[in-house]
């Protein structure tokens, strides 16, 4: 950037996860640091993290509410400029002052230099503004800004945030071996019959405010429709900063008209709604599993209700320009409407790469007289869609991880060209990691997670036994990943009943991910705390979970990660099977091989929390007869392949103890910096000769250009 500074203009650096984001910033600090002692000076920079307002917010009464919706609500509820005005009225209602200090102070500057998300609250709390808004009012000036994917990937954020982000800019996706889902996850709906009744109730809401207006202040709405003529773009550009009404991403073609006659005014606009929302209740109706495109979608509901296409697509604007005008603060109260707006503006908008899916609950198909429940999925089955905007839109794009395995599958997925692919290894200077693939019990019998083999006592037992064995050798903590929650469910009830949770708990402490969140905080507390102390202890866990996730085992909290099976996901899902068939028919992916992939890049994703630093080191033990085979070796990361040989493959669980025990006594001699000189760390001699290497590089690209 200082080098080139006409070719690029900011690092937007994109990861995963809060404690991610905050390692890489702590990491940015690092590296200033190291400028300043070389140069006698920091960059003059600006470098920031950003979040969301439960992330950032400093005013006690907002924060204490915790919850993301909650939070954002009660921000809205003191920040909003109808609710500043009427406080000009009448100066006894609640406001912020954290707030009231930015917007008095809006030319205000962050210092140069790193900034932290703690570091933002505590520069903010000692000025007397708010963190939150302060950071996007940043946003354009940094030069590195820090953040998750949705702020770039979600069309609702990124019309928000990113938008005005130069062109010039070089993007890194960090930790993005799952960017495939997060680009989908960004452009998919899910209906319910309870949010349908839900959003009946906020059409009431709407109708009560509609008709209150209209007797005190009609001159409002009046205001209102006269805009909607002069079309959609030039409405959305007077939008305040704080605005929270997001709206869906799209084309600008469609911006540039005006809103529809048909739902232009607010009595229009809430008839179409209930007119859908009926529409979408007697779908719901369905006793069987419906799949269709947006196009079948769109004729059926033209026929039975004479709803068109145009108006479908600009629901979601047409709702928030509404909100606006009857200054609706609490977004959190209108979710279910947010999301039918969202839908219909969706299905309407993209014809190709979506698909629905009407899917009944099976206490309906299985019983008559249960009141009628259904799902109605608007899935998106194309990865590309959300993330084409913004390779088409930035200088560079990168995408990385540590398990992005195979490198192959992701420009299918994504649909791009890529002009670098790279797998690196890793330069450790000892054998740090020890991936084993155990395949067989002492008894002989196959190991496996196979659908066929879960009811397998002896399967089962000899699971057992690993872990029994290897947590009476491994030293500190052992984290255990199952393929799913169910069978997690069962095979330690098995153990229980087999009294080898009896035995275990003599050996270490034990605690278990559950699908409740705080469970699962406190269970990790606990598990961090019983390692520190030195008693040890084990956790169960389970692939795609949180603990798979950002999570880092580093050190003695992770001495061995043992992955119980090949975490296929649930092939049965209608959504799965209905992108299996547009992946295999559109990017000729075969079924098979995108399942393969998936269940191996969490695989990685789960031992790979075993290594979190060069000084780490820690145990890889994969659990499965099939991971003998090279069609599934293969699509391991190339840092954890390097490590694989002849004696680490095809192991009994009594041979994987004895390697244990030899290794484990190698890794615990004294290793220090020296040691890694010259093999993971460069001397001043490679310094040097790596300089000379470069200057002449330069000269090259210089007289190229």
């Amino acid at each position: 950037m200082r080098k080139y500074p006409d070719r690029l203009d900011k690092l937007i650096y994109c990861s995963r996860t809060i404690p991610e984001i905050e390692k890489c910033v702590e990491e940015l600090r690092n590296l200033f640091r190291y400028y300043q002692s070389v140069t006698g000076a920091q960059p003059q920079m600006l470098a920031l993290a950003l979040s969301a307002r439960k992330n950032l917010c400093i005013n006690e009464s907002v924060v204490s509410l915790r919850q993301g919706t909650a939070v954002d609500a009660g921000c809205q509820k003191l920040t909003a400029s109808f609710v500043r005005a009427k406080r000009r009225l009448d100066p006894d209602l609640p406001f912020c002052q954290y707030f009231e200090g930015f917007d008095e102070r809006r030319d205000i500057r962050l210092p140069n230099g790193v900034y932290n998300l703690s570091d933002l609250r505590e520069w903010s709390h000692q000025n007397g503004v708010c963190p939150y808004f302060l950071a996007r009012a940043c946003v354009k000036r940094a030069e590195i800004i820090v953040y998750s994917y949705h702020y770039l990937l979600d069309p609702k954020i990124a019309e928000l945030v990113s938008k005005e982000l130069s062109p010039r800019s070089c993007v890194v996706f960090d930790e993005a071996h799952n960017i495939d889902n997060v680009c989908i996850e960004s452009m998919s709906v899910s209906l319910s019959r309870r949010s349908m009744d839900r959003c009946s109730k906020n059409l009431d809401v709407l109708d009560k405010h509609i008709q209150s207006i209209k007797a005190t202040n009609s001159s409002r709405l009046q205001e209102e429709y006269e805009k909607l003529l002069q079309g959609l773009k030039r409405v959305e550009d007077a939008r305040a900063d704080e605005n929270a009404w997001a709206n869906p991403v799209l084309p600008d073609a469609i911006l540039k008209e005006s809103i529809p006659g048909t739902i232009r005014t607010a009595e229009h606009f809430i008839i179409f709604m209930r007119r859908l929302m009926e529409y979408v209740k007697h779908r719901m109706r369905t006793k069987f599993v419906q799949i269709e495109s947006p196009a079948a979608f769109l004729r059926d509901i033209k026929s039975r209700v004479f709803i068109d296409r145009k108006p479908l697509r600009f629901c979601a604007e047409r709702f928030a320009s509404l909100a606006r005008t009857l200054e609706l603060a609490d977004v959190s109260d209108f979710s279910a409407l947010v999301k039918l707006t969202t839908f219909a503006t969706l299905v309407s908008t993209y014809s190709r790469g979506f698909t629905i899916v009407l899917e009944p609950t099976e206490d309906r198909i299985l019983h008559e007289n249960v009141t009628p429940d259904c799902l109605v999925h608007l899935s998106c089955m194309d990865a590309s869609i959300a993330i084409r905007p913004v390779l088409e839109r930035f200088h560079t794009v990168v995408i990385t991880s540590g398990t992005l395995s195979p490198l192959e599958m992701y420009p299918k997925i994504l649909d791009f060209d890529p002009a670098v692919m790279a797998s690196l290894s890793m330069t450790l200077a000892r054998p740090c990691i020890s991936p084993l693939i155990v395949s067989r019990g002492n008894d002989q019998v196959e190991i496996t997670s196979r659908f066929e083999s879960r009811e397998d006592a002896a399967v089962i037992r000899n699971y057992g036994n690993l872990i029994l064995e290897m947590a009476a050798v491994v030293p500190d903590g052992i984290v255990v990943f199952f393929t799913s929650y169910i069978y997690m469910e069962n095979v330690v009830a098995t153990w229980y009943e087999q009294r080898m949770i009896d035995e275990l708990i003599k050996l270490k402490l034990l605690f278990i991910e559950t699908t409740d969140a705080l469970e699962t905080s406190v269970a990790l507390e606990k598990y961090v705390q019983a390692c520190e102390s030195g008693r040890g202890a084990i956790l169960f866990s389970v692939a795609r979970g949180k603990v798979s996730e950002g999570i880092d085992f580093s050190h003695h909290l992770g001495r061995a990660v043992i992955m119980l099976g090949i975490p296929y996901v649930y092939t049965e899902s209608r959504i799965l099977r209905a992108r299996l068939e547009y992946l295999r028919d559109q990017f000729g992916i075969r079924e098979n091989d995108f399942l393969t992939f998936d269940a191996m890049r969490h695989a990685a994703q789960c031992v790979g929390r075993a290594l979190r630093g060069k000084t780490d080191y820690g145990l890889m033990i994969f659990a499965d007869k099939r991971f003998c085979r090279s069609d599934k070796r293969n699509k391991l990361p190339k840092w954890i392949q390097e490590h694989i040989n002849e004696g680490s493959v095809n192991l009994s669980v009594e041979e994987a103890v004895l390697v244990a025990r030899r290794w484990f006594p190698l890794m615990a001699q004294p290793f220090t910096k020296e040691h890694q000189l010259g093999v993971s760390l460069l001397t001043q001699e490679m310094l040097d000769k790596n300089k000379n290497i470069m200057e002449k590089f330069k000269y090259v690209v210089s007289e190229v250009d």
